[in-house]
């Protein structure tokens, strides 16, 4: 079995957003040489994600929404018990929380074995500093 490891290092301004990786995602299963296996892409860090759906603004504006409501940021540690450690980003571990930790793809014939319109994101719930991703090819 083979196995290839890479690293993406993610600088997002925003304290929230979205970004395509599946280039990156792409190019480290080519690199890798696998024809058939599993790429492992995962976030880490505790205030990001990473997610597969549509590559579409709108959704994107929608997620964002919808993790606001559920999540609000608000530094206050009257709000946010973890706030009262010094943090201010306990609304950024929830989302990360909502949005997932990793996903899996098949790799098949040698590449992303996708339904329609599926891509991998970068979710930044925290940004403003730099922060990792593995993407772990195994297969033959």
């Amino acid at each position: 079995m083979k196995s290839h490891t890479a690293y993406l290092t993610l600088s997002i301004p925003e304290r929230m957003a979205f970004t395509n990786i599946t280039p990156e995602v792409e190019a480290a299963v080519l690199k890798s040489g696998v024809q058939e296996g599993l790429v492992l892409v995962n976030a880490m860090h505790i205030t990001a994600s990473v997610f597969v759906n549509d590559d579409e603004p709108g959704l994107h504006e929608d997620f964002a929404r919808w993790l606001e409501q559920l999540a609000p940021f608000d530094p206050s540690p009257r709000t946010w018990h973890h706030n009262r450690t010094g943090e201010d980003n306990a609304d950024a571990h929830v989302k990360r929380q909502i949005m997932g930790r990793e996903v899996v793809v098949a790799i098949t014939k040698g590449k992303l074995d996708f339904g329609p319109w599926e891509q991998i994101f970068y979710g930044e719930f925290d940004g403003r500093r730099p922060k990792r991703v593995l993407i772990k090819v195994l297969g033959e």
